[in-house]
């Protein structure tokens, strides 16, 4: 496996010529959603309970006691958001199937009913001329599944690639883009680790097999899709590959910190994925906890599929330092929690980059960004790159007409975009960006606190109301060039 790459702050990416950044031709501009933040009937046609429905409904887990319940009702409202997004231009839109809509016990076959509802959905996005891209898990794991162990348990990758089959024979005549897995990190360190994501658990040890069954689930579904979509599809994987930066570039003990975070981060995803193999001293690092005797000898061939594309989700960078004695509280930006999502890494300390911040307390920096995906163009040479995930959350409010200003996100935005036309400058092959997200909605733990999209929802009504930085997006897609910030 290659040596790790050590990612350092580059410089302001914002271009120095006047002329406003112009991408190439068949640079796609889309927006993303994820079904349980969105759908709503969470128990309508055979929709049975998954981890997030249980997890939203134990008291004390989400802000305001918030469910997924309604969301934003998108289920019964497709297409009319369908219909918005062919207002505000995009050439693509990300979403993701619900697993228990599909498959309710996770086991058996598919519920016609479930799998018409992506049908007709992808149908509408057809029809107005907006292409779709398919993320199959978005964390949102049948209840039954998890009572069985959930991905701490090896049967779980194969349940996955089951299913995985059953929505590519339903909608493989339909979609072009298919994402096996957002954040698998997510999933497993937040999830099984630090437990401020569903299912809620805190198991160091069962934190790490999760990270390998769910990059075997990947592995697994990548075969699977191959046998039943036609060749034009392309099959991708999305990971929030985090930058790492050492406190003190000079010091070998916060280097040796952030090569930790790294291969926990990203290693632990990117390795096996990529390269066919866990970096050596992530097995060393996590000695004390496991033994990693849950991969098994063909484990690694069959999570190192050939991709066609990989997607890579942004939002700030971290920044850390080694810390012998264990911090009281933990700063990396994934909730609160007595417990870390990072294994074997107790004695790092997580620090706030300096610079301006969003609602949800992460430093914006877009040279984050760029670096991201310039390593990504080294550790994957020929891979094309897809940002599938970035964006703000800021504290949204309509004006008095009704009308909602998002200033801030606009300047996100740019900086983040023009840092994606620089690296395209630099030689990444970037193919499109996807926005976070195209309307506010279920924030999993932060509940309905935290407004990342471009549309604001009133979520008493279900209005949709496009922001500022909705028109000044859609501006973006129609001229493929980005607009001023101001």
């Amino acid at each position: 496996m290659p040596k790790p790459i050590t990612q350092t702050p580059t410089t302001d990416p914002t271009p120095t010529s006047t002329a406003a950044p112009t991408f190439p031709p068949s640079f796609l501009w889309g927006a993303a959603t994820s079904a349980y933040q969105i759908e709503g009937a969470v128990r309508e046609d055979g929709r049975t309970p998954s981890i997030w429905d249980t997890f939203s409904h134990t008291p004390g887990r989400t802000a305001g006691g918030d469910t997924g319940d309604m969301a934003v009702d998108h289920y019964h409202r497709y297409r009319d958001d369908v219909a918005l997004m062919k207002d505000l231009d995009l050439g693509t839109y990300r979403f993701s199937v619900s697993w228990p809509r599909v498959q309710p016990t996770g086991r058996g076959p598919a519920v016609q009913r479930g799998l018409d509802f992506y049908r007709r959905l992808t149908d509408e996005l057809l029809a107005q001329g907006i292409k779709p891209a398919l993320t199959l898990y978005h964390w949102d794991l049948p209840q039954e599944l998890e009572d069985a162990g959930g991905w701490p348990a090896r049967d779980t990758a194969y349940r996955f690639a089951e299913y995985a089959g059953m929505v590519g024979e339903a909608l493989g005549d339909r979609v072009d883009l298919w994402i096996t897995l957002n954040e698998p990190w997510c999933s497993a360190f937040l999830g099984y680790g630090s437990g401020v994501h569903a299912p809620g658990r805190t198991e160091p040890a069962a934190t790490l097999r999760a990270a390998h069954h769910l990059n075997l689930a990947h592995g697994l579904a990548t075969q699977a899709l191959r046998q039943t979509l036609p060749p034009r599809a392309e099959v991708a994987v999305s990971l929030n590959s985090s930058t790492v930066r050492p406190l003190s570039p000079d010091s070998p003990a916060d280097n040796d910190a952030r090569r930790r975070i790294d291969n926990l981060a990203n290693g632990v995803f990117h390795g096996p994925m990529l390269h066919g193999e866990y970096p050596a001293d992530l097995i060393t690092d996590t000695a004390g906890i496991t033994d990693w005797s849950f991969i098994h000898a063909t484990d690694l061939a069959a999570i190192h599929q050939p991709l066609d594309a990989l997607g890579l989700n942004y939002y700030t960078p971290s920044l850390v330092s080694s810390a012998p004695s264990a911090p009281t509280t933990r700063s990396d930006g994934h909730g609160a929690s007595d417990h870390s999502p990072w294994p074997g890494a107790d004695d790092v300390a997580f620090h706030q980059s300096p610079g301006e911040r969003t609602e949800m307390g992460w430093t914006i920096d877009p040279t984050g960004l760029h670096d991201l995906i310039m390593r990504y163009t080294r550790e994957a040479p020929g891979l094309p790159l897809y940002i599938t995930e970035n964006g703000a959350a800021y504290d949204d409010k309509p004006d008095p007409e009704g009308r909602v200003h998002d200033p801030e996100r606009i300047a996100y935005l740019h900086g983040h975009l023009s840092a994606v036309h620089r690296a395209i400058k630099d030689g990444a092959d970037v193919r499109g960006y996807y926005l976070w997200s195209l309307m506010d909605n279920f924030e999993w733990a932060y509940g309905y606190e935290k407004r990342f999209g471009a549309v604001y929802v009133d979520y008493a009504t279900q209005k949709r109301t496009p922001k500022s930085s909705a028109h000044w997006y859609a501006q973006a897609s129609r001229t493929n060039q980005l607009p001023p910030a101001n």
